[in-house]
């Protein structure tokens, strides 16, 4: 029997222990990114994976593969997020791919989860020169060399270094005529020029030109504290050496705005594309339909996009929420999706059309004005649960005779049935009302109003036993009221009471405990006097009746 017993006790947490691995499993999650996409081949990219199990380290040995591992990195992090901690691992690891074109990053095992496969596009070998051997260098890199007023053109800066920096400063002077707006975070990676492997840090700008004309663009500026690690330095104690490197400047030819395009109108961008993304086929009279329109603007920032509104409907009501925006960059210049909700209110049956936005743009690629819309959304209107009010009412300020005699309360055939459900629930509360008033002048006058301490009327009677005990160990104000309540009904006080008592001892214990308990006498001696007195329970004077039952009892006790 305890073998059978151990048995299933062994089985049972076999059973807890797989359930418990299978709901971690479950709830394990993994996520991989890439900080770069689109690299050239000799570049690399970095590969994070954010894991929840912070004692699991991803396998790496997918990626030896395609890639060359460097760099590896793990940081650990907690957040409270509503209350709760939360802990975290971020894994990095250095990517270099071993050929070029389109390469799969494998999905990777991190301890009961499994991240997602990547794509990285590999480009050809970026040939730069290595300013004669220079330790640190700096470039820059514009998206067009004529763009357009108020274009948003993505700028780019690149610092070079072949050493380990110490300390450093890279700077972008602001150029006249222009905006610049530093977009996201540094990116770094190594990049190997002329055999020798090169540090780099990558900085992005949004540039938005003020006026037509020439432009330039200052270079930019690095400084810093950089150390060789050549065999001499460590022997001689050099320690770290000044660094300094200057980009060339950067000359644009900004083209005016096209003659015939109004200002508000002027939209320069490379692509615009519209399109309800959420749309319901039907809809229902008196009731708001839900849509959703996305709009996505290639080369644009926030702060250039024109209002887009819905156009007023005929037969319907538009309500439109605050649009959203999403900015990004995609491809080295800047990408904005707005998203609006609209809600659209049909006031009748039938077949409703709603004509999106009409946005104008010039494309910056072609050099042509261009239009962007929505295709016209079609919807299925059905008639509403209730006719609107308007079906009864003529205009504003005028009465119709013919819809007034319809809608008379003697035709029952044109009575709306909530009209004589109206007319129903004031009858029942009319009857209602009736007989509680009957029923209140039918209850006879209520009792007099009785001491807080006094007992309940309808209180059961004390057996002589319970009394005794209760005279033996109970408080003087239990007492009391065990006495009030031993006759019916009870009475208000203890001068009631003795008043209605024909036994000669008991009103004479009464008056003792009185004397006891308020002239300082012996409360002990008092006790025992009643429970002889009262061990039969108590005896009224025949033909006595309570007080006043109409006359309230005195403000403060008697003693």
């Amino acid at each position: 029997m305890t073998r059978f017993r151990s048995a299933r006790l062994v089985t049972a947490g076999l059973v807890v222990l797989l359930c418990a691995l299978a709901t971690g499993q479950a709830f394990a999650q993994a996520q991989a990114w890439l900080d770069r996409d689109r690299i050239a081949f000799g570049e690399t990219t970095t590969l994070n994976i954010e894991s929840d199990e912070t004692s699991a380290t991803p396998d790496w040995s997918p990626l030896e593969q395609d890639f060359t591992l460097s760099g590896h990195t793990s940081r650990r992090q907690v957040e409270i997020r509503n209350g709760r901690q939360t802990a975290r691992t971020l894994h990095g690891v250095a990517l270099r791919p071993r050929r070029e074109g389109l390469v799969v990053v494998p999905a990777l095992q991190v301890g009961s989860a499994t991240t997602a496969p990547l794509q990285l596009s590999v480009g050809p070998a970026v040939v730069s020169a290595a300013r004669d051997g220079a330790p640190a260098f700096v470039e820059a890199e514009i998206d067009t060399q004529s763009p357009y007023v108020q274009q948003a053109v993505a700028y780019t800066v690149r610092l070079y270094y072949a050493v380990p920096l110490v300390s450093g400063q890279l700077e972008q002077p602001p150029p006249d005529g222009a905006s610049l707006q530093r977009v996201g975070s540094d990116t770094q990676f190594t990049r190997d020029i002329g055999g020798r492997r090169y540090t780099v840090v990558e900085r992005r700008f949004l540039l938005v030109p003020a006026r037509s004309g020439t432009l330039t663009i200052p270079g930019p500026r690095f400084e810093g504290r950089g150390v060789s690690g050549g065999m001499f330095d460590g022997l001689f104690n050099r320690g770290p050496r000044e660094l300094a490197a200057n980009g060339p400047p950067s000359v644009l030819s900004v083209r005016p705005m096209p003659a015939g395009i109004a200002g508000r109108d002027w939209l320069p961008v490379h692509d615009v594309q519209a399109r309800w993304l959420e749309a319901a086929p039907r809809a229902r009279a008196g009731e708001a339909a839900t849509l959703v329109l996305e709009v996505v603007f290639d080369g644009a920032v926030g702060t250039q996009l024109p209002d887009v509104v819905v156009p007023p409907v005929d037969g319907a009501q538009i309500f439109a929420e605050a649009p959203q925006y999403d900015e990004t960059f995609e491809d080295g210049r800047p990408q904005v999706r707005l998203t609006r909700r609209v809600s659209v209110v049909p006031q009748a049956a039938g077949r409703l059309r709603i004509a999106g936005p009409q946005i104008a743009w010039w494309d910056v690629g072609a050099g042509q004005a261009r239009t962007a819309a929505t295709p016209v959304l079609t919807l299925d209107v059905e008639p509403g649960a209730v006719r609107a009010p308007t079906d009864r009412l003529g205009i504003a300020g005028t009465v119709d005779p013919e819809r007034v005699r319809a809608a008379a309360p003697g035709d029952a055939a044109t009575t709306p049935v909530w009209q004589w459900l109206a007319l129903l629930f004031a009858l029942l509360w009319l009857a209602t009302a009736t007989l509680a008033w009957r029923l209140y002048r039918r209850t006879p006058p209520a009792p007099a109003v009785a001491r807080p301490d006094a007992p309940a009327a309808t209180g059961a009677r004390r057996s002589p036993r319970q009394l005794r005990v209760l005279l033996q160990t109970g408080e003087p104000a239990e007492i009391e009221q065990a006495l009030r309540g031993l006759v019916v009904p009870p009475a208000p006080d203890l001068d009631a009471l003795h008043a209605r008592l024909d036994a000669a001892d008991q009103r004479d214990a009464l008056v003792e405990w009185r004397h006891a308990r308020w002239g300082g006498g012996d409360l002990g001696a008092a006790r025992r006097r009643l429970i002889t007195a009262f061990r039969h329970g108590a005896r009224e004077t025949p033909g006595t009746t309570a007080e006043d039952e109409a006359t309230l009892p005195p403000l403060y006790p008697r003693r």
